[in-house]
C-alpha cells in the first residue's frame, strides 16, 4: 500500500469516526457539565444529581454512538440493529465505558442487516415484508448483542488492562515522559479515569507521604494537551467543530472535563501526535522544574490544579509552566495537522452541462458528477413549506446556511420552515434542498423529486435572495435548467473524431472480476493498449476511486484518473467493460464499466451521449445483455 493510499484511508477512517461522534457532542457537553458540577470533587457537590453521571457515561453516550454509526451505514434500520448490538458490548464490560465497543458494534450491526436485506431482496412474498423486516432485525440484532457480550466486551476490557499495565511498567522504569505515549491515546478511548485513579493516584499518594508532592497527579490531569487541540480548532477548524471549540475549551480548562476534547481528536486521528507530544513536553517540564501536587486534581481543571499545588518553593511556577508548554506544543502540532488537511475532487462539470442541455433534465447517471456553482435543477414546487440545507454531517456549514436563510425568510414575512440535516438523512418530503456544489449530486440521488439549489458558499450566496424573491412572487412550476436560456448551447452533431473514441476493439464482453480494483485496472490497461493514456494513468484511476466512488447508479461505473492524471492522457478515449454478474463498487453492483480518458474536452460529447443512454435502466439492461461488441456499440450509437 503506497503512502497516498494510506493517507486517503486514514482520512476516510477519521471522517467516519467524526461522523459517529460529532452529532452527539451536545450529549457529551451535558454529561460533562453534570460531572463538573455535582461529583463529590465538583464545584457544587450533590450526591443525588451526581447519580446521573455513571448511567450517562455507561449507557447513554455509547448507545448514541452505536446508533449514529449504524445509521451512517444503513439509515434507520442500521441504527436500530447497531444499538441492539452496542447494548451487548456495554453489558459485556460494565466496568469500562464502551465508546470503543460502540464504534465497533454500531457499524458492524448495520453492515450485517444491510447485507441480509440485499441477500433477500426480491425474494419475500408480498404482504410478508414487515414480518420479515422486524424478525430479521430482532434475530440478527440479538445474535450480535450476544456476540458483543461474549467477545467484543471482554476483548475491549483486555485491551484496557494492557494499557494500564504498560503505564505501570513505564512508571517503574523511571521513563515518565514516555508515559504520554500510552496515557494520551488511552484518554481518547475514555480510559482516563482507569489510568488516573486506578494506577497513578495510589502510587502518587505514597510519594506524597514521602516527599510532600507527586508529579504523577499531573500526568493525566494536565489540561494542556487538550487545550492546545481546542485552540487549534478555534483558529483552523471548520463548521461545528470550529464553532463549538471555544465553549469546549472553557469546559475543559476551567471545568476540568477532559472528555470534552476527545471527539475533536477522534475526528482527525493524526491529532494523537499533538496530545502525545504535548503530554510528553508537559511531563518533561514538571521533571525539570520539580513540579507536582499534594493530591489528585479532580476534575482536571486549572482551578483544581491550583488548589492542590503546594504553596512552598516554585511549585506554582513549575505546574503552570507544564500546562503552558503542553498547550503550546499541542497547539503547534494541531495547527499543522488542521491546516494541511485537504480534499481532492475530480471536476467533470463540463460533461454534466452538455448532458443537461441535451437531455432537458437530470439523469441518474449524472447525479454523482459535480454541478456548477450557483445553479438549480428540477421543478420549482408550489406552496413551499419546507426548505432543507444539507451537508455531509448535517452539523456545520448547513447549520450556518440555514440560520442565514431562516433570518431572510423571517424578514420577508414568509411562513416557510428552514432546517438543516446530513445528506444521508434528508427527509423524503423535502421540497427545496440547498447544498454546496460538490454535494448536490448526492442530495439529488437521495431526494430526486425535490428542487435542488447548488451554492458555492453557504455564507454568501446570491441564490438566497433569488429564492426569497421567487417565494414572495409565488413563481412555481418552472423547469429550471443548469444554465440560463440565454446561455444555452445548441447541441452539436458528433465530430468525426468521436468515432475513434468508441471502437469495437475497446469493448469487452462477459468479463468477471473479484474486486472493483481488478475491474478498474482492466479498463485502465485497455486505455493504455489503445494508446489513449500512459501507464501511470492506471494507478491514478485507483487513487480516484479511493477518494470517492465512481459508481453512478443504474449498474454503471465510470472510473477515471485524478486531476493530477490529466498530464498522462495522450488523447481522449473510452473502454467499455461488460460485467453481466456485476462487481462490487462500495456495496453497489456495477455491470457496465466505462473507462474514461479525456483531453481538452474532446470527449465530452460522447460522454454526454453515454450519460443519456445510461440514464434509463432499460437501456443499461440492453447493454448488459448484448452478445457482441458490435451490438453493444450499436446500442450506444443509437442515441
Amino acid at each position: 500500500m503506497n503512502e497516498s493510499t494510506m493517507k486517503v484511508r486514514i482520512q476516510k477512517f477519521g471522517n467516519f469516526l467524526s461522523s459517529m461522534v460529532l452529532p452527539n457532542i451536545g450529549a457529551f457537553i451535558a454529561w460533562g457539565l453534570i460531572t463538573a458540577l455535582f461529583i463529590p470533587t465538583g464545584f457544587i457537590p450533590n450526591e443525588n444529581l451526581a447519580s446521573l453521571v455513571g448511567p450517562m457515561v455507561t449507557y447513554m453516550l455509547p448507545l448514541l454512538i452505536g446508533y449514529t454509526g449504524g445509521r451512517l451505514i444503513y439509515d434507520q434500520r442500521g441504527g436500530v440493529v447497531g444499538t441492539i448490538a452496542t447494548m451487548g458490548v456495554i453489558i459485556g464490560a460494565p466496568d469500562t465505558p464502551m465508546f470503543l465497543g460502540a464504534m465497533i458494534m454500531g457499524p458492524l450491526g448495520a453492515y450485517v442487516i444491510k447485507k441480509f436485506d440485499q441477500l433477500i431482496e426480491g425474494k419475500v412474498r408480498t404482504g410478508f415484508e414487515m414480518l420479515v423486516n422486524n424478525f430479521s432485525a430482532g434475530i440478527l440484532g440479538g445474535a450480535l448483542a450476544i456476540f458483543a457480550f461474549l467477545g467484543i466486551g471482554p476483548a475491549v476490557s483486555g485491551f484496557t488492562s494492557v494499557l494500564v499495565s504498560g503505564v505501570d511498567w513505564l512508571l517503574a522504569a523511571g521513563l515518565l515522559p514516555l508515559t504520554s505515549i500510552l496515557i494520551e491515546p488511552a484518554k481518547i478511548l475514555f480510559l482516563n479515569n482507569a489510568i488516573n485513579h486506578g494506577v497513578l493516584t495510589p502510587i502518587g499518594l505514597e510519594q506524597v507521604q514521602q516527599a510532600g508532592k507527586s508529579i504523577l497527579f499531573l500526568l493525566e490531569a494536565n489540561p494542556g494537551p487538550g487545550l492546545g487541540v481546542l485552540l487549534g480548532f478555534m483558529l483552523f477548524g471548520k463548521g461545528i467543530a470550529k464553532q463549538s471549540a471555544p465553549g469546549a475549551a472553557i469546559i475543559h480548562f476551567l471545568g476540568g472535563i477532559h472528555e470534552i476534547y476527545f471527539p475533536y481528536v477522534l475526528m482527525k486521528p493524526m491529532l494523537l501526535l499533538a496530545v502525545i507530544f504535548g503530554g510528553m513536553s508537559g511531563v518533561f517540564t514538571l521533571v525539570l522544574m520539580g513540579g507536582g501536587l499534594v493530591a489528585p486534581a479532580s476534575p482536571g481543571s486549572i482551578l483544581a490544579i491550583a488548589a492542590v499545588t503546594p504553596p512552598e518553593g516554585m511549585a506554582y511556577v513549575a505546574n503552570f509552566a507544564a500546562v503552558f508548554v503542553a498547550t503550546a506544543v499541542s497547539f503547534v502540532i494541531s495547527a499543522v495537522v488542521l491546516k494541511s488537511s485537504k480534499q481532492t475532487d475530480e471536476d467533470m462539470e463540463e460533461a454534466t452541462k452538455k448532458m443537461e442541455q441535451m437531455k432537458g433534465k437530470k439523469s441518474s447517471i449524472s447525479r454523482e458528477i459535480t454541478s456548477p456553482a450557483g445553479t438549480a435543477s428540477g421543478v420549482f414546487p408550489a406552496n413551499v413549506q419546507k426548505i432543507v440545507f444539507a451537508c455531509d454531517a448535517g452539523m456545520g456549514s448547513s447549520a450556518m446556511g440555514a440560520s442565514l436563510l431562516r433570518k431572510k425568510v423571517k424578514e420577508a414575512g414568509l411562513d416557510v420552515t428552514v432546517t438543516n440535516t446530513a445528506i444521508s438523512t434528508i427527509p423524503s418530503d423535502s421540497q427545496i434542498v440547498i447544498t454546496q456544489e460538490k454535494l448536490t449530486p448526492r442530495a439529488e440521488n437521495k431526494v430526486p423529486d425535490a428542487y435542488h439549489i447548488s451554492v458555492d458558499n453557504f455564507l454568501s450566496s446570491p441564490e438566497y435572495d433569488k429564492l426569497i424573491g421567487r417565494l414572495q412572487n409565488g413563481v412555481t412550476g418552472e423547469q429550471h435548467e443548469l444554465v440560463e436560456e440565454s446561455e444555452a448551447v445548441v447541441p452539436q452533431a458528433p465530430h468525426a473524431e468521436d468515432d475513434q473514441m468508441l471502437l469495437e476493439e475497446n469493448v469487452f464482453i462477459g468479463q468477471k472480476f473479484r474486486t472493483k480494483e481488478e475491474a478498474i485496472r482492466f479498463a485502465g490497461q485497455a486505455l493504455v493498449k489503445g494508446g489513449y493514456v500512459e501507464e501511470s494513468y492506471v494507478d491514478e484511476m485507483i487513487k480516484r476511486e479511493e477518494i470517492t466512488t465512481t459508481y453512478m447508479g443504474n449498474n454503471v461505473a465510470i472510473p477515471h484518473g485524478t486531476e493530477k492524471a490529466k498530464k498522462s492522457v495522450l488523447k481522449s478515449g473510452f473502454t467499455v467493460v461488460q460485467v453481466p454478474n456485476g462487481v462490487d463498487f462500495n456495496g453497489e453492483s456495477a455491470k457496465m464499466i466505462f473507462g474514461i480518458a479525456g483531453k481538452d474536452g474532446t470527449h465530452l460529447d460522447i460522454l454526454s451521449g453515454i450519460a443519456m443512454i445510461c440514464s434509463e435502466q432499460d437501456n443499461v439492461d440492453q447493454l448488459i445483455n448484448a452478445k457482441s461488441a458490435k451490438e453493444l456499440v450499436a446500442i450506444l450509437n443509437s442515441n
